[in-house]
This record gives structure tokens, sequence and C-alpha cells, in this order.
């Protein structure tokens, strides 16, 4: 398998429209790296400039020790698994996953292992005689891992493979996939693996590493923890995590050596000492205010820590409440803005929206962004 380098990629149509700006990322030997990003921040655009099925205007692509620039797709040591599966219909299971390996001149013994040994792992030894036609979309979503499992690639390549499927075999075709990379590892094999999604669970649960894209620039690359927890900026604060985080307009205010946040209806909120230390300058300017949904709480109103306290505040009232089973999402109105609490085993029947509700912010996991360039303040 094979370390990939990209160095300051870039991606210019003939319209003069650049996709992609100067990438600069390595994805180590044995890696799984996951390309995440919303519609158009050039995510398949690069795998597919990896994979040779896209030309780079400028900058160099290395796989191994080997700059791929200027090398087809079937020499530059990869495989592809795509969103459609891109099966032949009129051949087998077995035929299909044979394909490559017949073109590569591998012998026919060895072709024979190496698909019974993929297809024990997939758990498709079954289907070996079947059409795609035959079976489901999870089941040819497996034959299309087979067949790049046995080309035994330096890199696979993962184009949304599982947006095709229902709820239920997108995880558990998700398991296979992160199954394989634990079993090519186990075996010796260190499996090389880049995949792009749109779904934050797929990489959240898949990514060694993550890297977020906007724009076709890269945000943030990081352990999926990191980027949750220390957000590098506003954009990828508000994109990882769902409910997303909630983002709001402050200001830094000092009083009697504490540190407050201040809302624009008013609000405030004590600054906890380790995060107060990292803006001392910015006292009096504006911020962006950043807490995610888990870190607010409902208050009972009858008690006396609703308006005690300085982390508690009044809303306007509850909009939306939407009962996941174990936690609800409460959508609330406050001011202006909405904000989005997550509360576990929170009873429905106990809240109305009519009523003035209260909630506790926890201080502790806010984070704090530059209002200019968005960068994060308080990691």
């Amino acid at each position: 398998m094979a370390e990939v380098i990209l160095r300051q990629v870039e991606k210019v149509y003939p319209n003069g429209f650049k996709a992609v700006h100067g990438i600069d990322l390595t994805i180590h030997e044995g890696e799984f790296m996951v390309f995440v990003g919303p519609s158009g921040c050039a995510k398949s655009t690069t795998l597919r400039m990896i994979a040779g099925l896209e030309d780079i205007s400028d900058g160099q692509i290395m796989i191994g020790n080997k700059c791929v620039n200027n090398l087809p797709p079937k020499d530059r040591g990869i495989s592809m698994v795509f969103q459609n599966y891109a099966l032949y219909p009129h051949m087998s299971v077995y035929e299909n996953m044979a394909f490559g390996l017949k073109q590569q001149k591998i012998n026919k013994r060895e072709i024979e292992r190496r698909i019974s040994d993929a297809a024990e792992t997939l758990e498709i030894t079954h289907l070996l005689a079947s059409k795609p036609g035959e079976m489901s979309g999870g089941q040819r979503q497996r034959v299309a891992l087979g067949r790049a499992m046995v080309r035994k690639p330096d890199v696979f390549l993962f184009d949304e493979p599982l947006s095709n499927l229902d709820a239920k075999l997108r995880v558990s075709t998700r398991i296979s996939i992160a199954q394989l990379h634990h079993d090519l590892k186990a075996e010796g094999q260190n499996a090389t693996m880049i995949y792009v999604t749109h779904d934050q669970v797929e990489a959240m649960t898949l990514g060694d590493r993550i890297c977020v894209l906007d724009q076709g620039n890269i945000m943030q690359v990081d352990t999926p923890m990191n980027l949750y927890h220390s957000p590098a900026n506003k954009f990828v604060a508000g994109f990882i995590g769902s409910p997303a985080m909630n983002l709001l307009r402050a200001t830094v205010s000092q009083e009697n050596d504490a540190t407050y946040i201040l809302l624009d209806n008013g609000a405030k909120f004590l600054l906890p000492s380790n995060k107060a230390e990292k803006v001392t300058d910015k006292i009096g300017q504006q911020v962006w205010f950043g807490l995610r949904p888990e870190h607010i709480s409902l208050v009972a109103p009858s008690t006396e820590a609703a308006t005690a306290q300085e982390q508690n505040i009044e809303l306007t009232y509850i909009k939306v409440v939407e009962s996941m089973g174990n936690e609800m999402y409460l959508y609330c109105v406050l001011g202006q803005e909405q904000i989005i609490a997550r509360c576990h085993f929170a009873p429905k029947s106990n809240i109305q929206h009519s009523e003035s509700h209260y909630m506790h912010f926890d201080m502790s996991h806010c984070h704090l962004f530059d209002i200019d360039t968005e960068l994060a303040l308080t990691n």
C-alpha cells in the first residue's frame, strides 16, 4: 500500500472557474481518510484527480514515491468504488470481480483464490453465480467492494458509495467497509483508503482523520473527535455535528476582573478563566459565540437557580419539539435568534410551547471565533 501526497493541487476549468485552490495534504500509508463538506466543495473533484479521472491544472499528486500527474488511471495502483456500483449487468458476480484481473493477465488459479477470499470477507460467496439485477443495492455495493479488493490496489477510493442505499443498508455496508479496512490491516496489508461523503455519520465513524473542504479549500484536517471538540474555525464548528453548533454574535465584556459574553438581547454569561485569558485582546469587541446543543439544558422555571445564575437565560418560547426517543431537540427562540437544545429523556408533556422556559448554558464547553477571520480563539 502507499502514501498519497497532494502538493499545491489546483483545478481550473476552461471557463476560468477555479474549483480547487492549492490543496496540500498527506494521507499516510494504511490511513482511512474521509473527505467531507457541503455540495460543491470539490471533494469528489479532488478524489477524481487522485484517480486520474480528472486532469489537474497545477501541482503534484504522489502515490507511493511516484508522481502520477500524467499516468492513466489503470497505471496508478488504485481501485475505485462508485456511487452507482458500475457493474456489468450481463456478467455474474464472479465475472464482474474477475474482469479486471483478466485484463492484467493474472493466472486463473490466482483469480479464483482472490475472488474466494474477497467473497468470504464480504459474505457474498453465495452470490457468485448471480447477476447484478438479481441482487439488492447493498449486495451490489458489496460486489463493487469485492471487485476493488481483488485487484490488491495501493489505494482504495470511494466516491459516496452508500448514497443510493436505504438507511438500514447504509449502516450495514458502512460497517462492512470499516471491517474491511480493519481486516486488511490485520492481514498485513496497510490499506490506504480515501472516502468521499456528505454524510457526517459516515465521516465520523469511518475516518482515522477527516479532511473538511469548503469551496475548494481545506478548512481543517484532524481526527473526528478533535474536529468536533476543537474546530479550527467557524465553518467547521457549524458543519460538523448534527444538530449543528449554535453560533451567535456576541460581545466580550469585562467587569470587576471577570470576563463575560454579552448576547445582542442582553443576556450575559460568565466566561471560564481558561477561555477568558485567550480573549483579553477582544474586550469590547464582537466575536462569534458557539455552543453545541447538548451543552444547553432545560431548567425548571420554579427553581431559584432559574433566575439566580448568570449562566441561565429565559427564552421567548420553544418553537418546535422533536422527540427522538432517547433524547429531544428543542428549537427555541431567543430574541431574534433561534437556538437548538439537545435534552436527554425530557418528558414531552412537561414542555409547553407557549410558556416561558429557562435554559442553562454550560460555558465550560463554549467556543469563540474571530468576527472577521472566523478562526478559533479559545481552542
